[in-house]
């Protein structure tokens, strides 16, 4: 009875930074445009630097700091994707506040990024934020157009 309680409820992913918010079909890298990693959004940020979405475990943090994961409570798998083609920067342009295996909660700052060096080395900033393991998850998107650090819920995820 109990997990049946348990398993109806929802996760909510916020917005781990304020931008713009756009479908992942929009987002010029097939990767993340055909769903390859998961369901998801993109944001093109206007400021701020990356935090949590949730409570959750770091269980990836890319040697470049261009890319983060983490797994919620519930088991969700997110990836925040700093950027595209950022990787070429070696982790120029990031700073890692967290490390792998950290227990972090929703709000906790997990990378710092200098967006204008980014932008001087004309990198597209579109930062996608998707569930790895939507195959195994309902994620529902939520229409907005506009994304709050820490305020807008992009998703809810729960059990299929």
């Amino acid at each position: 009875m109990l997990s049946k309680v348990f398993s109806k409820q929802k996760l909510n992913i916020y917005a781990p930074f304020s931008g713009i918010v756009n479908p992942l079909d929009q987002v010029p890298d097939p990767v993340f445009s055909e769903r390859m990693l998961g369901e998801g959004v993109a944001i093109l940020p206007v400021s701020g630097d990356v935090f949590a979405p949730c409570d959750g475990s770091i269980i990836h943090l890319a040697t470049t700091k261009h890319a983060i994961g983490l797994r919620a409570g519930d088991g969700t798998e997110i990836l925040i994707h700093i950027g595209l083609e950022t990787v070429s920067l070696g982790g120029q342009g990031f700073t890692a506040c967290v490390e792998q295996g950290d227990i972090v909660k929703k709000g906790q700052l997990l990378i710092q990024v200098d967006w204008d060096f980014l932008r001087e080395k004309a990198i597209n900033l579109v930062t996608p934020i998707v569930v790895t393991n939507s195959n195994e998850k309902k994620v529902n998107l939520i229409d907005t157009p506009q994304a709050e650090e820490g305020k807008t819920i992009l998703m809810t995820v729960s059990s299929k």
